[in-house]
């Protein structure tokens, strides 16, 4: 059974329900948004990968850079497996590997060769996955932050930002003052997590379906016979892709210490610090952002 939806939509008319997507592919169905240029379908294809806060999803990580990103690409907001509205598996292996053999499969499905790949922590990982385990789909990877690759030097683990995380997903009945104090760790400015933002994570993160995604994605990091298979620094050396490495300055998640060894080890890499920026590069310094990856994807 193939994709519902096939047609790349126009850049005027991005919103949720407009680009949003399902396929069915590998046993799995997952859910994307998809759009970018009508009067280019040959376009490059970036394909976005979110992090694995409460309530995260591809739309909720990057929904508002899919303008930008639609004008010159064909591009793909997927939310990866236990997240958003795709299926919420039990793994049978670490969930950077389940999730890159996923994503893969969806690309065989949409007839996407290769990609560009941006991938923000958790999805930063699932990003390295791909490009370890199947390099030839790969182009270019922009990494935010990510989870695996990052090794932390000076800051202790585990951060702020995963305490607060764990403080939220291993409670029994967890509050809405746990998950602003989360979002809160995520951000530089402190305006951007609104009641707003609260309330629309607050309804996703509590979601029956959503907690047990969670749940079954924390039990496959958790498993000790996974658990150097997600340690993506000890294999880093072997990514002959280009890198580009992002970090917000003032990470409290996954520390700016953190991207030194990657920028190390990885034989084509470079390194883009933000100021004045915690975890959400693409939402905190989104026209700079936009800018580097739109640049760094076309040249």
């Amino acid at each position: 059974m193939g994709a519902q939806v096939t047609q790349v939509t126009q850049v005027n008319a991005l919103d949720y329900e407009s680009t949003s997507r399902t396929a069915k592919t590998g046993g799995l169905t997952l859910h994307y948004h998809e759009a970018g240029p009508a009067d280019r379908p040959d376009a490059p294809v970036v394909i976005m990968l979110h992090g694995g806060g409460p309530g995260a999803s591809g739309w909720s990580n990057f929904g508002r850079n899919l303008p930008v990103f639609a004008e010159h690409f064909r591009t793909l907001l997927v939310d990866q497996v236990c997240f958003g509205r795709s299926d919420k598996p039990e793994l049978d292996k670490d969930y950077f590997s389940y999730s890159a053999d996923a994503v893969a499969a969806l690309m065989d499905e949409l007839g996407v060769a290769q990609a560009h790949f941006i991938g923000n922590s958790l999805g930063g990982g699932t990003a390295v996955r791909m490009a370890l385990n199947h390099p030839g789909k790969v182009g270019k990877l922009l990494l935010m932050g990510p989870g695996g690759v990052s090794l932390n030097l000076f800051a202790p683990d585990p951060t702020e930002g995963i305490k607060r995380l764990f403080e939220f997903s291993g409670a029994p009945e967890p509050t809405k003052d746990q998950l602003r104090a989360f979002l809160g760790v995520m951000a530089y400015d402190q305006s951007i997590v609104t009641d707003e933002l609260v309330e629309e994570r607050w309804a996703s993160a509590t979601d029956p379906e959503t907690r047990l995604g969670n749940a079954r994605m924390g039990a496959a990091f958790a498993n000790p016979a996974w658990q150097q298979d997600w340690m993506l620094w000890r294999e880093a050396h072997r990514i002959t892709h280009p890198v580009l490495l992002t970090w917000g300055r003032e990470d409290r998640v996954n520390p700016l210490d953190g991207a030194l060894v990657a920028l190390k080890t990885i034989p084509d890499a470079r390194l883009h610090v933000f100021p004045h920026c915690g975890h959400w590069a693409q939402t905190e310094q989104a026209d700079e952002f936009n800018r580097l990856a739109v640049d760094f994807f076309s040249h």
